[in-house]
């Protein structure tokens, strides 16, 4: 493993960089790469973001948003450029399956590779870590490693205050979440006196709907809202139909589990969907049940305690009476 002094020394030189995070980038995983990106061009690195997906619409506006490169919609260039790299930065995942496509290239990769991420259970391909399963967000681990670890304060601009934010914000659910303690509170001030325009950070994410969108989540809420109140548990099963009704697009789906968690009384919260290649399952819960332990064990995932995620190869209703089926087994943790 690099240490922090020899990667600074390794960071004194230009570089060929490519940044990468997860399939289907959410707003923490983009605004970390975005961060990173800013923050390693202005030291004089020829930097490529590469991700392995599209990502939600409302993430479009962010700074650096236009220089991103999407691998599916240029793989052999984007091949090209990782073989190339002298370095490869993969933010907020652990693990190469998490990047789908890329994986190979980026596992062949002659590259050094270094790793700023807060899941649980590290891979271990990388050659410098900077993790902290505890931490909120990556984007929390971007802003410590710059300021902390590259003695960088400074370095923070207007720009990657506003991509630090945006990841901050929506890991923590607009600050809501057991991980928002004093720290991240005092990360957040400090982002926005560095220039982060919070309020309008939050227009941008929460306030962006389409108007199929909001339909969509009327008719999930009308329709696809089951509670089961014995298991102190509420989930949403949703087709590739109704999917398809809605013109549900990447980004459409999320935050919609937490409107099951809403609900008084309620433990855990699933979200279950037909995406036709796979079922992609969505936990989330409140104090201390184990997400992450039911998406590993059962589904094929992990994640955080209060947040993990899952997929299988199954039918969607059967994987909908199969998580059914599994909450006896957790019944004594759900109603304590």
């Amino acid at each position: 493993m690099f240490t922090p002094e020899a990667l600074r020394e390794e960071l004194a030189k230009p570089k060929q960089i490519v940044v990468t995070t997860h399939h289907k980038p959410d707003g923490d995983a983009l605004g970390s790469s975005l961060a990173m990106y800013h923050w390693l061009k202005a030291k004089g690195h020829a930097v490529n973001v590469i991700v392995p997906s599209d990502f939600p619409t409302f993430l479009d506006w962010m700074p650096g948003r236009q220089d991103v490169i999407i691998y599916t919609e240029a793989r052999e260039s984007s091949d090209a450029r990782i073989a190339a790299a002298d370095m490869i930065w993969c933010l907020d995942f652990n693990g190469l399956p998490r990047i789908h496509a890329m994986a190979d290239s980026v596992r062949a990769a002659s590259a050094l590779k270094i790793m700023i991420d807060h899941h649980l259970d590290p891979e271990g391909f990388d050659d410098y870590r900077h993790w902290d399963s505890g931490a909120a967000a990556t984007a929390q681990l971007v802003y410590d490693f710059i300021v902390n670890a590259m003695d960088d304060h400074n370095g923070i601009t207007p720009e990657i205050a506003t991509c630090l934010y945006t990841g901050i914000m929506t890991d923590t659910g607009s600050f809501r979440f057991q991980t928002t303690t004093s720290l991240v509170h005092l990360i957040a001030a400090d982002l926005i006196a560095q220039g982060a325009k919070n309020w309008e950070i939050h227009e941008h994410v929460y306030n962006s709907y389409t108007e199929a969108r909001l339909k969509f989540l009327g008719f999930c809420l009308e329709n696809r809202l089951q509670v089961l109140h014995e298991y102190r548990t509420a989930l949403f099963s949703v087709s590739r139909e109704d999917l398809t009704r809605y013109n549900i697009t990447t980004g459409d789906t999320e935050g919609l589990v937490n409107y099951a968690l809403a609900i008084s009384g309620i433990k855990l919260a699933a979200l279950i969907i037909d995406r036709t290649d796979q079922v992609k399952l969505s936990l989330r819960s409140v104090g201390d049940f184990p997400c992450n332990e039911v998406c590993r064990d059962h589904f094929n995932g992990g994640g955080h305690r209060n947040a993990a995620g899952g997929n299988s190869n199954e039918p969607l209703q059967t994987v909908v009476k199969k998580f059914k089926s599994l909450l006896p087994e957790y019944k004594t943790r759900l109603i304590q």
